[in-house]
């Protein structure tokens, strides 16, 4: 057992009950000590004084703080972050609210208590949608709890929403805009309309931050900070000098092709070197990368509009030939909805502008999945000047792989599993941006990355829980490093690994490691579909069908779940046979079936990392 850390001594209760305190807090993570934490100020609120008088009277009160500010959380800020843009805002904004005086919690979407909602006077919710309209993972259970019956009136709540999209998708924005709407449905008072952020996160967000803290403010009427005010939430650990702000320079140590010559895919195997650079990260983390477009891409942008590529641009305080901006400051491989609107109207073309309709969004977003910004240049002729291009486009952001190891295994080292994009348009070669840039390195270059952590997509603390794995294609890069992890620690627990791919011939990434690992025993199953090797296609949902029985076993047992890869079709398709598959082996009605499912997600035993 852990000692309590000497800061709280001497301790406000007995022995007996800081013994189950300890237990009960060991190994908990920062947003579910943050979730206890006013949990416990609730009850502090709603106890008679005699409690805390008594408290008081053993010398127990730490000094400074008085006993009616331990339960004085009257601003809630809620988040739901897939890639953490919108944990990162909303952490800033709770520091801010903090600074002004306002007693502030911070809560992660999925361990929002929903039972406290009737209760809230005040809530700030900062969200993005991931694809076609889907909520980021943490949010899933907030977001279905609010659509459904069981949401309260909220009369009394006043809240605000912060929205964090990609316009190259239909649904831009489209979780934010349902909530925002569903809160004034429940007869909420909204205090600020709506902020929806593009990619160019921070000219929406600032000063939609801005404005929030000014209107939390005053609405609970709070000047300068009080002395006696301490934050909830633990203080802040030390951080890694590196970050997305800040990228560390790893070497390129190995850069090696996993898929057969004969595949309709190239995926790459690739490792990076974090020696000395005191990163760190644990399975289920990501890595970001900060790509550059591909010079012949840019030489075609240049070429298309007549630019000169040394002409100097001046945009946001900082001016760069407009070659540079091109290559490493604007994204030139997705195209936004702004930029549309703008280039239709400088093409004066009827076919682009009718695309842009409300009613269009299905065809614009295909329109959009199948051009990259060449493609509308070459097809849709505009004059732009190197001032309005730089301006209009939008910034480059880093891509991010799910981590395929263990630094328990691997070392100071980051390995991913990348898919290298690149096919062939009516225009030309078109490739990812992140995925080419990465092949396109030569071992020993440095390549800027940083560590985003997945608190969502953890192994269990408990190493004797059997794991479920779902990972075809790359989705299956997360679960190379559980396995390495689980074998490094001597987990007790089970794994199983469900994988797919086209053809087992040239597809079956990192067969030999698999194979090994199994002998090993440390990977007990491994279920297998390859989808063009037979007469009728077999993916991942198919095994999870003909295993039904033994999954729901599993399941019964204590076992964890994750899923990874594909969002579009894959993620839903496995869903709906998980639906199945529990309604049909455990007596389950549908809505049960979903109840069962989304009690495993609020308990941490169901992940999922889709993209």
């Amino acid at each position: 057992m852990s000692p309590m850390p000497a800061a709280f001594a001497p301790a406000p209760m007995p022995e007996d009950k800081l013994s189950l305190l300890t237990r009960l807090t060991e190994g908990l993570e920062p947003h579910s000590l943050w979730w206890l934490s006013g949990y416990a100020a609730g009850l502090a609120e709603r106890a008679p004084e005699r409690p805390v008088e008594r408290a008081a009277e053993r010398g127990a009160a730490r000094p400074g703080i008085a006993a009616e500010t331990l339960g004085a959380v009257k601003l809630s800020i809620v988040y739901g972050s897939q890639t953490g843009n919108s944990k990162r805002l909303a952490e800033q904004l709770a520091a801010q609210a903090e600074s002004a005086g306002l007693a502030t919690r911070l809560l992660r979407a999925d361990a929002y208590p929903l039972r406290e909602l009737k209760d809230e006077r005040l809530l700030y919710l900062v969200i993005s949608t991931q694809g076609d309209g889907d909520p980021p993972e943490d949010a899933r259970g907030f977001v279905e709890y609010l659509a459904g019956k069981r949401a309260p009136e909220l009369k009394r709540l006043k809240f605000a929403v912060l929205g964090l999209g990609d316009s190259s998708y239909p649904q831009f924005c489209g979780i934010a805009r349902r909530l925002d709407l569903r809160f004034a449905q429940l007869g909420a008072q909204r205090l600020l309309d709506r902020g929806e952020a593009d990619l160019d996160i921070e000219s929406v967000a600032t000063p939609w931050l801005q404005r929030a803290l000014q209107t939390a403010k005053e609405q609970l009427k709070t000047s300068a900070p009080l002395a006696s005010v301490t934050p909830l939430r633990p203080g802040p650990q030390a951080a890694s000098p590196w970050s997305k702000e800040k990228p560390y320079a790893a070497e390129l140590l190995l850069k090696q092709r996993i898929s057969g010559r004969g595949s309709q895919k190239d995926v790459r195997h690739i490792e990076l070197s974090l020696e000395g650079s005191g990163l760190s990260y644990q399975p289920g983390d990501a890595l970001g990368v900060w790509a550059q477009n591909s010079p012949p891409l840019v030489a075609g942008v240049l070429a298309a509009l007549h630019l000169d590529g040394e002409q100097l641009v001046s945009h946001g305080g900082v001016q760069l030939p407009l070659r540079d901006w091109l290559v490493g400051r604007r994204e030139l491989s997705k195209l936004s909805r702004p930029f549309l609107l703008q280039h239709a109207e400088r093409a004066q073309d009827s076919t682009l502008k009718s695309l842009l309709a409300p009613e269009q969004s299905a065809a614009l977003g295909e329109f959009v999945a199948q051009r990259q910004l060449l493609d509308l240049l070459l097809q849709y002729p505009a004059d732009w000047s190197a001032e309005a291009l730089v301006a209009a486009l939008r910034a480059l952001t880093p891509r991010l792989y799910s981590l395929a190891s263990s630094q328990l295994h691997v070392g100071p080292e980051a390995h991913l599993t990348v898919h290298h994009v690149h096919y062939q348009s009516v225009a030309g070669a078109r490739w990812g941006v992140a995925s080419h840039f990465l092949s396109a390195q030569d071992e020993g270059a440095q390549v800027p990355i940083f560590i985003e952590a997945n608190a969502r997509f953890r192994l269990p603390k408990d190493a004797s829980r059997d794991l479920i794995m779902i990972g075809p294609g790359t989705g299956v890069a997360p679960f190379r490093g559980f396995v390495q992890e689980r074998a490094a620690v001597g987990a007790s627990g089970k794994n199983w690994l469900l994988f797919g791919n086209p053809h087992a011939r040239h597809d079956f990434l990192y067969q030999l490691e698999w194979q090994q690992a199994l002998k090993a025993g440390q990977l007990q199953r491994l279920d297998l579909a390859f989808s063009r090797d037979h007469a009728h296609k077999h993916y991942v949902q198919h095994l999870l069908e003909q295993n039904g029985r033994q999954v729901y076993a599993w399941l019964e047992s204590g076992a964890h779940l994750y899923l990874c890869g594909d969002a579009t079709r894959m993620a839903r398709d496995v869903e709906a046979a998980l639906l199945a598959l529990i309604a049909l082996h455990g007596a389950h009605d549908p809505d049960s079936a979903r109840d069962y499912l989304s009690a495993l997600q609020a308990q941490g035993r169901y992940a999922r990392d889709v993209y």
